[in-house]
């Protein structure tokens, strides 16, 4: 067994694909039409394009107990998941240059640093470095 694809709550997929390829990195694998205006939207690693594939899932807008969960992460200031980056300073530069907005700057935490960002689409999203 082993992990294919994790599923991220999104408000927008247009908007979530543009901040997820423009801003984060990533690279579309699959855009779907489903119908209704969804999508089977994933992305992946541009460093492992057949890894780990990021479903950017409309969930939130026709699911109210996942709009809710979603909500109540967001407010906490809980992050939905975590992507790592090998040097986490130069990644914070980089997407605070392309604008995106942190609720926590790099802080190290005993044998890692982490960030955590908004990602425009309703969820903050934690970034790591091993130390």
């Amino acid at each position: 067994m082993k992990v294919k694809v994790i599923g991220i709550p999104v408000q927008d997929q247009g908007k979530a694909l543009q901040f997820y390829t423009v801003k984060l990195g990533f690279i579309k694998k699959h855009d779907v039409p489903l119908g209704e205006g969804n999508r089977w939207l994933t992305v992946v690693s541009k460093d492992e394009p057949d890894g780990v594939e990021v479903l950017l899932e409309p969930s939130p807008n026709h699911f109210e107990p996942a709009k809710t969960y979603q909500k109540a992460l967001f407010e906490a200031g809980i992050p939905y998941t975590q992507f790592n980056v090998d040097n986490l300073q130069e990644e914070y530069d980089r997407l605070v240059h392309l604008g995106v907005e942190f609720s926590m700057k790099p802080t190290e935490m005993g044998n890692v640093k982490i960030a955590i960002l908004d990602d425009t689409c309703g969820n903050k999203i934690q970034l790591i470095e091993m130390l």
